[in-house]
Order: C-alpha cells, then structure tokens, then sequence
C-alpha cells in the first residue's frame, strides 16, 4: 500500500468513525426521550386540557399552539424565501449588491434566536400593536426561518445546468417562462429542503414565542390570530424549570419532549416522501 492509498483509507477510517458517532449520539438522546417520556403518553395526555397546575391532564392546546405558529411562520417565510432566492440567483448580475445581499443573509442566519425574539416583541407586539398573539409569534418564527429557505433556494438553483436556461430562451420563452416552467419544477425537491430545515428550527424555538406569543398556562384552544397559545418548546421549559411539583411534572415534561420530537419526524419523514416522489416524477418526464 503505498502512501497515498494509505492517506485515503486513513480519511475514510475518520470520517466513518465520526458519521458513526454523530449517529451514536442521535440514537443515544432519542432513546433517552422515548424511555423516560413513553410512559406518560396516551389518549389522555394527548387530547386533554392541562390541568391542576400542568400536573395532570394533557398537552392538547400546546400541541395546537405549536402547529398554528408552525404553520404561520412557513406561510409567511416560504413565499417571501423562495421569492427572494429567485431574485438573487435568477435576476441579479455578479455585483456587490448581490455579494451584500448573501453576506447579511449569512449574518441573519447566525443571529441568536432571543434577538429575533426581542426584534418580534418590539416590532409586531408593541409598534405595531398584534400584541401577544398567534400573528405576531408566527412572523418572529418567520423571520428567524426566513435566511434559511433564501440559501438553500438560491443554493437549489444553483444544481439546475444552466443549459436548460439556455434551450428555453432559444425556443423563445421568456426569463419568467423559464423560471416557471423549467428552473422551479427541478429545483423544487431541493427547495423542500429548506422548508424541512426551517420547520426543524422554528418548531422547537423557545425565546421567539417567549416574547410573542406564548402562554404560561391557557387550557383552551385558540380563537383568532390575535390570541396566545400554549406551545411545545415554551411548555416543556416550564415543566422541567418552573413547575410548583418538580418532582410530579418532570415525567410529563420528557413526554412533552417525546411529542415534539415526534412531531418534528413525522413533518421531516412526509416532507421526504413528498420530494422522493416529486423526484420521481421529473425523472419520468
């Protein structure tokens, strides 16, 4: 063996070692969730109204809480993401606004989440009056996924071979033609990545809804956009931090988390399965 292939079965040995480890450690805190929380879940705990100080009863509005901020925020984030990675790639020349544009979309994405949440009070809660509400908690989350979907957008285009570009506009489409009919159906199943991505993040963001939206304890189902809610990540901190019987809520606090994670599977799994087939289906065409 010579030392170049000694060099290569050297950076495989390591880089296998640390996917293992990566994946040991995932294995490792999901089995830690689904022991210590499994026990508490049922139909009850699942279903009910929270009750006696969050000691009994279950977590049926935070569940709801967190699907309404969820889906807010990517109603808000999607389109103004995707819109702005088209912008970016598909209409802006090499220049130093678009260099800017990348670099202070990379400096948003590193932004603490606590500044997006801090940001969302002053801005959606008190200037412009949404008070605490469902509105002003899902465009906070929007904003705080909103970087994301703009790389892996412009990132997603990027794949698609510019000479499909080129054969478009020689049958004589136009650039929004191209964009429609060629550019966005093969990069598409990329562009899900970052709504996958950006559900992942906003989902089990906990200082965002801090200041927005979330409520401490509000056994009831939301009404309109302008009322709070209860969430996942906000009453899982509660549990495990502030409880009045640490002792009694703890176990439905890992059952909290065992449902917010799960939640967060079964979203990420049916996003996949919807890209594998849209896959798929450009293939076949």
């Amino acid at each position: 063996m010579n030392t170049k292939q000694l060099k290569q079965k050297t950076a495989f040995i390591i880089i296998g070692t640390l996917s293992f480890i990566v994946v040991a450690i995932l294995v490792i805190i999901l089995g830690f969730i689904f022991i210590r929380g499994i026990g508490v879940i049922s139909w009850e705990f699942l279903t009910a109204m929270p009750k006696d100080g969050m000691t009994k009863g279950g977590i049926f509005p935070a569940i709801v809480g967190t699907a309404c901020l969820v889906l807010g925020s990517m109603i808000f984030a999607f389109p103004i993401g995707v819109l702005s990675g088209i912008y970016i790639h598909e209409y802006l020349s090499e220049s130093w606004l678009k260099k800017f544009l990348r670099m202070m979309t990379n400096n948003l994405a590193g932004v603490p989440s606590i500044v997006f949440g801090l940001f969302g009070m002053a801005l959606f809660v008190n200037y412009l009056s949404f008070g605490d509400s469902i509105l002003a908690g899902s465009m906070t989350l929007g904003l705080l996924a909103l970087p994301v979907v703009i790389r892996l957008t412009e990132e997603a285009l990027k794949s698609v071979d510019d000479g499909l570009r080129l054969g478009s506009y020689a049958l004589g489409a136009t650039k929004i033609q191209t964009i429609q009919k060629i550019v966005l159906p093969i990069a598409f199943p990329n562009i899900l990545t970052g709504l996958i991505l950006s559900i992942g993040r906003v989902s089990g963001e906990t200082a965002p809804i801090l200041f927005t939206v979330a409520a401490y304890f509000l056994p009831r189902l939301p009404q309109s956009l302008s009322d709070q809610v209860m969430a996942l990540p906000y009453h899982l901190y509660v549990l495990a931090t502030s409880g009045t019987n640490m002792k009694e809520t703890r176990p439905m606090a890992y059952g909290t988390a065992l449902v917010l994670v799960t939640m967060v599977l079964i979203i990420n799994f049916s996003a996949s399965l919807l890209r594998r087939r849209i896959n798929r289906k450009n293939k076949m065409v």
